[in-house]
């Protein structure tokens, strides 16, 4: 039977009955794909986030949800008036939030699978969240608080070759675009490969906050058959690039099959479910104590800015000898102090100087 699948936004594809969850793990597509079809074998019709990754995760009581969005290829291109892909991550972001708040799920560890440029919208997503600090939004910083691992799958890391990131772009267009706008309407996949400076400055940004999650690079195995050349469409060395204690596989399947298993035998099952598991097991403990550190570093903060409130309203406020100072009970007003002897002597001394400049105009 199955389950239906919002084509926007999340969808809980499975729950365990009892006692609540212990872990999210969420599935975000990449360019043209379905929260559905992108993780549907196309032969067995098995959808594997809600059909045979559950009962692997029995003892760590995981719940399973999957995110769809529009994910066209203008979503993937610089516009001139706004950025798509922070646009996305905005959403993704807010909707978790919002479907884990509700659930009272908020600190809860989060796991997180992203086939191909589905991978660069997360990265997007998670930079947006680690960056909030306002005390009017910081609600939105516990998706980043709460992400323990990724696993990336078939998703391109830009690395050092800007040309070669460009080609991979186009690679990928090719091969999850339909044939009808690949030939109709080219400018679309030129403009993803040449106009990509927001995918490289998500790379870069990503690259400062990922030592804090746990990563696992997937890459395909076999090529795809691209206008008669077989062609690995994110090969190794951008899928999986060498990166200290970060996780890497092969998935013996092309770049559009890699994220669609049809049973547990499926090349590459088992090492994503693994990770998985692995994940959801460990992720528990060291959430926890992330979030002891959030709050207390969020308690230092408040405590800081009270503190600086207070010095520069002391600062502000203006002095006066209360012993100078008598209220007019009548009036329902005080009147202001008498002048000082000081303040006299200052008045006499500037009213000399006045008195002599005065007598020499005159003379």
């Amino acid at each position: 039977m199955r389950i239906p699948v919002n084509r926007f936004g999340l969808t809980e594809v499975f729950s365990p009955s009892a006692p609540k969850a212990n872990v999210d793990i969420v599935f975000v597509h990449g360019l043209n794909g379905d929260p559905h079809n992108t993780w549907t074998s196309e032969t067995s019709k098995v959808f594997w986030p809600s059909q045979i990754l559950p009962p692997i995760l029995e003892e760590e009581k995981a719940r399973v949800l999957v995110y769809g969005y529009d994910a066209d290829v203008t979503s993937f291109t610089d516009g001139a008036s706004k950025d798509k892909i922070h646009n996305h991550a905005e959403q993704l972001v807010a909707a978790l939030q919002s479907n884990r708040r509700i659930r009272k799920a908020t600190e809860r560890p989060i796991i997180w699978i992203a086939h191909s440029l589905g991978g660069l919208v997360l990265k997007r997503a998670l930079i947006y969240s680690a960056e909030i600090r306002g005390v009017k939004t910081e609600h939105l910083r516990s998706v980043f608080v709460s992400t323990y691992g990724i696993l990336f799958l078939g998703t391109p890391h830009q690395g050092s070759d800007i040309a070669q990131w460009g080609n991979r772009l186009e690679w990928i267009c090719s091969v999850m675009l339909p044939k009808k706008v690949v030939d109709t309407q080219p400018q679309l996949v030129e403009a993803l490969k040449t106009n990509n400076e927001t995918l490289q400055v998500i790379d870069r940004q990503f690259v400062q906050i990922m030592n804090r999650f746990h990563i696992y690079f997937f890459h395909e195995g076999k090529p795809t058959n691209l206008k008669g050349t077989l062609r690995f469409i994110v090969d190794e060395t951008s899928a999986s690039p060498t990166v200290q204690d970060v996780e890497r596989a092969v998935i013996q399947a092309d770049h559009s099959h890699m994220c669609k298993f049809e049973n547990e035998s499926a090349p590459g099952f088992d090492l994503v479910a693994e990770g998985i598991q692995r994940y959801a097991e460990d992720a528990p403990s060291t959430i926890t104590q992330r979030w002891s550190a959030e709050r207390k570093e969020r308690s230092t903060a408040i405590q800081a800015e009270a503190a600086e409130l207070y010095s520069n309203s002391v600062r502000a406020t203006p002095q006066t000898d209360s012993s100078s100072t008598f209220g007019d009970s009548s009036l329902g007003r005080e009147r202001k102090a008498l002048p000082s002897s000081e303040s006299e002597a200052r008045f006499d001394e500037q009213y000399v100087l006045e008195d002599v400049t005065n007598e020499k105009r005159m003379a």
